[in-house]
């Protein structure tokens, strides 16, 4: 399993006083000398947290630094002011990953996944250029259950990734059944020959049943490994994710 540190809160940290404090590239360093396998941003058309200045100058760190970049967001997503565009910067930086969540402009966190409606012909053509304008970029669709990972298929990505929202709630309530419903995605995933991806709301309590499940490619975690960091340091928190993920 791959870890890939999401750095949205950092950037949003540093938006909120509207300075370049705490420095985006300074911490995308310290994850890479910690260790990390990638780095991810998810890039919002109002840019209240990653902007496309911060996807276009992260993803040259990571080429030069040898890690993979995952760039996150709706493919719908058009120019808008600062906002050069979703596809719009796939094209200019050419990831090594490219996830795709069904997001609305106003939305908080990401919070559902993809399912079949009147975009489907759209998003499946996007896909298609998605791949051929970066370089055959891994595209990865984030999914809710079983439907989604047919879905994902029938549209044409190489991964999906698990929408976990639902399993950290479970893990926190104790209902452990959730670990059988993930086991079961998981399956399908490998006998459609797509490879699984993992995010939303994993923390140190919960990331080692999605280790010990085995067949996750990698994990996506910002939210969580910057709360921790309050109260570990940066430093410390990195290699307690990493811990668990190697162990």
């Amino acid at each position: 399993m791959k870890l890939s540190v999401n750095l949205n809160k950092i950037a949003l940290l540093r938006n909120a006083r509207g300075e370049n404090y705490p420095q985006i590239e300074y911490f995308a360093n310290k994850a890479i000398d910690l260790g990390v396998d990638g780095l991810t941003l998810h890039p919002r058309p109002d840019h209240r947290h990653a902007t496309s200045d911060d996807v276009i100058n992260i993803s040259k760190l990571t080429k030069a630094r040898g890690v993979e970049f995952n760039i996150e967001g709706n493919p719908f997503s058009k120019p808008n002011k600062e906002f050069i565009g979703f596809c719009e910067l796939t094209d200019i930086i050419k990831p090594e990953q490219i996830t795709l969540v069904p997001d609305a402009i106003d939305q908080i966190t990401s919070d559902h996944g993809w399912s079949s409606g009147s975009h489907d012909s759209e998003l499946k053509n996007l896909i298609h250029l998605l791949k051929e304008n970066s370089n055959d970029a891994q595209v990865s669709l984030f999914i809710d259950n079983i439907e989604g990972v047919d879905y994902a298929a029938e549209m044409g990505a190489n991964l999906i990734e698990i929408h976990t929202g639902a399993f950290a709630k479970a893990i926190n309530d104790k209902n452990l059944s959730i670990i059988d419903e993930i086991k079961k995605i998981i399956d399908h995933a490998i006998s459609l020959n797509l490879k699984i991806n993992a995010g939303h709301d994993l923390n140190l309590n919960n990331l080692h049943y999605l280790v010990e499940m085995g067949n996750i490619n990698e994990v996506s975690i910002g939210h969580a490994i910057i709360v921790d960091s309050l109260h570990y340091g940066f430093e410390e928190t990195i290699s307690k994710y990493l811990e668990i993920i190697r162990k």
